[in-house]
């Protein structure tokens, strides 16, 4: 993807709390943009980019992207969320549904993933994902309501890495350590040096702890927290959300 992607909104709902809501296509990939109702030409929001686990598709996650939303609105950002490659609506990749029936063999025996199965699960979609969200950011970045600066925010860890390392316009992250990170990837962490907000369920189903702890370690971030909660994936306690967004606020609002 490139500068010349073409965005299309596809529908406008103005809500009862103040937001925008507003549907899109880039090049045909569906998105959603929320709005504060702060947000205009005279005065710019800054955007935080809305991650989400790959498999559920961004119609079955669209209700808790829309809680994020709102938490980010009542902060006076922006918020968006793109379709993934091989999730929802789009294409399926049948090396990722491969690789993801390899991942949970392996679960469901109760063994740990070789690293090429995380390999061809996770480096094709972080290759695919990235530019993708930096054309959108090119697009969004043409609206007059949208100023930056910009922050990455949950999904898929590797997704994370790649974009804190590559995109200038993002200045902040906070990251969820739910997801398999190839090896190959530890040099990009360490060349990662914006803010960090790691969070991490220190009983998370499936997950490797040892691997999302040598992550954070490996972070080259002056700036970096991990927050650690007991309980599994789906574990997650309110007030860890709330902190992520007193991490955002102190960032985004710094330098907008």
């Amino acid at each position: 993807m490139n500068s010349t992607s073409e965005l299309a909104f596809t529908a406008l709902r103005q809500r009862d709390d103040d937001i925008v809501e507003r549907d899109f296509t880039l090049d045909g990939i569906p998105g959603v943009l929320w709005l504060p109702g702060s947000a205009s030409a005279e005065h710019p929001v800054p955007l935080i980019l809305l991650g989400y686990p790959s498999g559920p598709g961004l119609d079955r996650m669209r209700p808790r992207l829309d809680g994020r939303a709102r938490a980010s609105a009542d902060l006076g950002f922006a918020s968006v969320a793109l379709e993934m490659p091989g999730n929802g609506a789009r294409p399926a990749l049948p090396e990722l549904q491969g690789a993801r029936a390899d991942l949970m063999r392996a679960l469901d025996a109760g063994e740990r993933p070789g690293e090429d199965v995380i390999d061809r699960l996770v480096l094709p979609l972080v290759e695919r994902t990235v530019p993708e969200w930096q054309a959108a950011l090119d697009a969004l970045f043409a609206l007059p309501e949208i100023g930056g600066p910009v922050a990455y925010s949950g999904g898929v860890l590797a997704i994370g890495i790649r974009l804190a390392r590559v995109e200038p316009r993002i200045v902040a992250a906070g990251l969820f350590a739910g997801s398999y990170v190839p090896l190959s990837m530890f040099d990009e962490a360490r060349a990662v040096t914006i803010p960090l907000h790691v969070l991490l369920q220190w009983d998370d189903e499936g997950n490797d702890r040892q691997r999302s702890l040598d992550v954070f370690d490996a972070f080259g971030s002056a700036e970096k927290t991990l927050q650690a909660n007991l309980g599994g994936h789906a574990g997650v306690p309110a007030h860890a959300g709330e902190d992520a967004g007193r991490f955002f606020a102190r960032h985004l609002a710094l330098q907008s």
